[in-house]
């Protein structure tokens, strides 16, 4: 290794390493990459990244450019409906150079003749790339890959490219026999990211919760360590109890009780839902039957607050909700079962 090779390598390592990094982790079909991201170094272009991320704009996405031996870039389309789909972009990003594109970073692309026009689309180095710190007033780089994550990297370089015409002049393909073959999702190398949260699921989290915007959303929540798994009680109810001839969204008029269980890992638990109806609670003798019936997803950030992503296909109704506990009392305890699981 040549002298200049170790500096430029030594410089990164101590580059990669700010004190509050944040890492992100792209699913893809050969493994998980896990990339830490230089927030201190290019504030701008972390922060415009993780909007992406947090955004959900990178779920469905796919790798749309391979070129061996200098890039691999994503971060520009979707696979939706069979067919690939622009992401909608937010205002461009200014440049922040300085870092170099070394094998194993990760760098925004953008626009020829305009260093200031990065939005959405990145690409990983898979060479010392270093021509790349000059060029159009440098190309920025914003985060490194850790682990063994280059190895998958490399193994979606090793792919054979096709041209599927602009913007897909070298696009990388899984099992693909060529034209006139359909290009399906089955074949492109499909991705997911999100950010890394160090937030663990613990008992501490054991209470009531609630979606203070509204009436009428209550969750009940409880953790099994042993088991590693978690119980949601989800109930909503109406203020007034509406006419019975009304039609509920869930259930009968003003009983609507859902109920979620399954494993957990980290801060994330995927769930299936069930639903319960066919009695009310004024009733002398409520006979009723649950059903499963969708999907529930918690995602804690601390021990003070959380989301909810449901999916109900019986009534197609999905959605978002941001929920937080209804009295503090467990919160200490969340956090010293927190501690003594990061040390």
């Amino acid at each position: 290794m040549s002298l200049t090779r170790f500096i430029c390598l030594l410089t990164v390592a101590l580059l990669s390493g700010p004190a509050f990094a944040t890492n992100v982790i792209m699913q893809t079909p050969f493994g998980a990459v896990e990339i830490e991201l230089f927030d201190e170094e290019t504030p701008e272009t972390v922060a415009n990244f993780l909007k992406y991320v947090n955004d959900g704009d990178y779920v469905n996405s796919f790798i749309h450019r391979s070129d061996p031996g200098f890039v691999v870039q994503g971060g520009g389309f979707t696979f939706v409906d069979g067919a690939p789909v622009a992401i909608p972009t937010n205002p461009p990003v200014i440049n922040e150079p300085g870092i170099s594109n070394l094998r194993g970073t990760v760098a925004m692309a953008k626009v020829s003749g305009d260093p200031n026009s990065a939005t959405s689309q990145w690409f990983f180095n898979l060479a010392d790339n270093t021509n790349l710190d000059s060029t159009n007033g440098g190309f920025t780089v914003f985060g490194q890959v850790t682990g063994n994550g280059m190895d998958v990297i490399d193994q979606i370089a090793a792919l054979q490219v096709w041209n599927a015409g602009a913007p897909f002049g070298e696009l990388p393909l899984i099992d693909y026999s060529g034209p006139p073959s359909p290009v399906t999702e089955d074949h492109l190398v499909m991705i997911d990211i999100e950010e890394v949260n160090d937030f663990l699921i613990n008992p501490g989290l054991n209470d009531a919760w609630y979606y203070p915007v509204t009436d009428g959303q209550g969750f009940l929540i409880i953790v099994y360590p042993l088991r590693e798994e978690i119980f949601i009680a989800w109930f909503t109810y109406d203020t007034a109890r509406p006419d019975d001839s009304v039609t509920a969204i869930l259930g009968e008029p003003g009983h609507r009780w859902l109920t979620a269980q399954g494993p957990y890992a980290g801060n994330k638990a995927v769930l299936n839902i069930f639903v319960t109806e066919g009695g009310i609670f004024d009733a002398g003798a409520p006979v009723p039957v649950t059903t499963q019936d969708g999907t529930l997803i918690i995602e804690f950030s601390d021990c003070t607050a959380g989301t909810i992503t449901y999916d109900i296909p019986s009534v197609d109704r999905q959605g978002v909700i941001p929920i937080q506990r209804i009295t503090p009392d467990n919160v200490a305890l969340c956090e010293a079962l927190g501690a003594q699981a990061t040390e």
